[in-house]
């Protein structure tokens, strides 16, 4: 009687690096324009939740983290140079919109990045790859690998290529409260309030602003007058509601 031979697991590494040969990247490689060595590649690809499904096994956070730092800074010194007569209080939001994770996840699609990014099974089955988080991230991990092998110039001018279009509509001012406005009313909450304070001398006060909607904190900004706090403040309470738009029934039945 034949014994069945039981099939043996695969190590974390060796699970690894199968997903990661499963895809051919070489199609990403061409539309960055410059060469990614694999072992960096694949740890800028990996997210937390398939290296703590297959590990413990390194995450692409440390490279998100360098990515982001070296994206700001990109953007912030191409807006200067392209808006020298606009304020810091002008650029700081144009940049904001630039670099957001929204702006990334738009990014990252248009590169096709979702199918390269190695998830856990949770994620996979729950959407994970098209998830704007995940996407947003990665795409920041992506440019800290770059980074981290060709140095600050190659990783500017690949940045500069991949938010062109970001760039040239970032004087575009979007009335950002009155977006809120709109979306939370279309969720069936109550139309939001804003507090805001300010610290400094009046001269060179900072003021900081919050929208609540349905008395909870959604978003908060800061800006050089109350106006441009509010719709910051609005601005990242948008973003809040695009990823978690239940939040708004969950506030209403609190308080009922």
């Amino acid at each position: 009687m034949s014994r069945s031979r039981k099939k043996r697991q695969l190590t974390g590494d060796e699970a690894w690096a199968k997903a990661f040969g499963a895809v051919d990247h070489d199609p990403l490689i061409a539309v960055l324009g410059v060469d990614v060595e694999p072992d960096l590649l694949r740890l800028a690809l990996t997210h937390r939740s398939f290296a703590n499904e297959h590990g413990p096994l390194p995450n692409n956070e440390r490279l998100e983290f360098v990515g982001d730092a070296v994206l700001g800074l990109s953007i912030a010194n191409e807006l200067f140079d392209r808006f020298p007569s606009k304020p810091e209080s002008d650029l700081s939001p144009m940049r904001a919109r630039v670099v957001s994770r929204y702006a990334l996840a738009d990014v990252a699609r248009e590169i096709g990045l979702g199918e390269h990014v190695l998830v856990g099974r949770g994620e996979e089955v729950t959407g994970g790859r098209d998830k704007d988080s995940i996407l947003a991230d990665t795409t920041e991990a992506l440019l800290g690998a770059i980074y981290r092998q060709h140095g600050f110039e190659v990783t500017r001018d690949v940045i500069l290529r991949l938010f062109a279009g970001k760039l040239d509509n970032a004087h575009w001012t979007q009335d950002w409260k009155t977006v809120l406005q709109e979306r939370v009313a279309e969720l069936g909450g109550e139309p939001p309030v804003y507090v805001a304070t300010s610290e400094g001398p009046e001269h060179e006060q900072v003021f900081t602003a919050e929208a609540l909607i349905d008395a909870v904190s959604r978003g908060k900004g800061r800006g050089q007058n109350k106006k441009t706090a509010e719709q910051n403040a609005a601005r990242e309470a948008v973003f809040f509601l695009k990823e978690h738009p239940e939040a708004v029934a969950l506030a209403k039945r609190a308080g009922e």
